[in-house]
């Protein structure tokens, strides 16, 4: 990997400039946030995307990375899917702060000109996004849940426009889906929530340039100082887990809230939730999936009493298997369940658990099948089975 350093003054205000109209390649650039050296997993989910967005285009991958004794994590980006990485290692930028970051990120993208940027919509990314489009003069669009490139004819000035981030977010409360563009300023901006795209494989092999910036601060970017920080790592890792148990406005109570615990125990799995179950402090937060909660891809997903808003649908319906019980049989979420049970979800998750007690008293594990995870998605079928069976009776 070839590698070069490059000092930087302040830009003066201004949009972006189309980097074709400056001569240069065009290039989607991708906010890369670390933590204590520990990279946002959104963020390497953003350079896998844009690899796939770059490589039909022509277009160059480039991350900007800010932050201290970093410049180790530029490789990983690489191998990811950047063609070029930019790092901005200094001590300033040890700690996220938003106007350090927002000055090196608006002096870059008008230094380097970027056709698209996406950030990840991190409470730091959703932090720094607003500001960095608001100095470049360009819109920016929150909480995408897909991107896709494609033409766009503005029929006032009967016009077609090539090659467009077509920006795709649920809107209206989620009632429609809504494809948003921006013909006329650049970057295009966009943030995107964690685990909405897949994470890209990691090429050791790939080769790629970093770039060694040295940022210009201004007096008044250090107007804010932090003085203390501390953290609370949340124990649920629902993005990672194979299978999640999630309950929703049909769970009435804790106690039947126990019984989703136990299933997803017997499974090997976490608890989820919608966010009707949060709301009503039936579970915390953290185990909330949807839009406004944790996307997830598990190998079976249970919904219990969960109706299948869009908003919660967005963040599970690339599950691979899918149970829905629900006493609503027009509940949408039955539209995208494999195995669909009419029901109260009170009496079926008890008899879905009875079920899989039984399967181990046979079988010895609950998910005896060559493959684990694909064995607990069908020892969960059979119960399901089972268990809508025994609530037609």
């Amino acid at each position: 990997m070839s590698e070069q350093t490059v000092n930087h003054a302040t830009s003066t205000g201004g949009p972006v400039p189309d980097a074709a109209t400056a001569g240069g390649p065009k290039a989607i650039w991708v906010f890369i946030e670390q933590v204590d050296g520990a990279i946002a997993d959104v963020s390497m989910e953003l350079v896998g995307r844009a690899r796939e967005l770059a490589d039909p285009l022509g277009y160059a991958v480039v991350g900007i990375l800010l932050g201290h004794e970093v410049n180790g994590l530029a490789p990983d980006v690489i191998a990811r899917g950047a063609d070029r990485v930019l790092v901005a290692d200094h001590p300033e930028l040890a700690h996220y702060r938003t106007l350090p970051y927002a000055r090196v990120l608006i002096d870059e993208a008008r230094r380097g000109r970027p056709e698209i940027l996406l950030v990840g919509a991190t409470p730091n990314g959703r932090d720094l996004a607003p500001r960095v489009a608001s100095a470049l003069r360009c819109g920016l669009t929150a909480d995408c849940t897909d991107l896709q490139i494609g033409d766009h004819h503005i029929r006032r000035d009967d016009r077609t426009v090539k090659n467009l981030l077509f920006q795709i977010r649920p809107a209206f409360g989620g009632n429609l889906i809504a494809t948003i563009v921006n013909p006329d300023t650049r970057p295009q901006m966009a943030t995107v929530r964690e685990g909405v795209m897949r994470m890209p494989d990691a090429d050791p092999t790939r080769a790629g340039e970093i770039e060694r910036l040295e940022p210009a601060f201004q007096p008044g970017d250090f107007a804010l100082e932090v003085l203390d920080r501390r953290r609370r790592e949340s124990t649920v890792r629902l993005k990672d887990a194979a299978v999640v148990v999630a309950g929703g406005a049909g769970i009435k109570d804790q106690a039947a809230f126990d019984a989703l615990r136990e299933l997803a125990n017997l499974l090997g799995g976490e608890v989820g939730a919608s966010r009707a179950a949060v709301d009503a402090g039936l579970i915390e937060r953290d185990h909330q999936v949807g839009q406004t909660g944790t996307t997830v891809r598990p190998r079976l997903y249970i919904a219990a009493g969960i109706s299948g808003a869009v908003q919660h649908r967005a963040g599970m319906a690339e599950s691979s298997k899918i149970i829905a019980i629900n006493t609503d049989p027009n509940a949408p979420m039955f539209q995208i369940a494999h195995y669909r049970i009419v029901g109260d979800a009170a009496k079926v998750v008890p008899m879905m658990i009875k079920a899989l007690r039984e399967r181990s008293a046979e079988d010895a594990p609950v998910w005896a099948a060559e493959d684990e995870e694909e064995g607990a998605a069908d020892g969960a079928g059979g119960a399901a089975t089972g268990a809508s069976e025994g609530a037609a009776r």
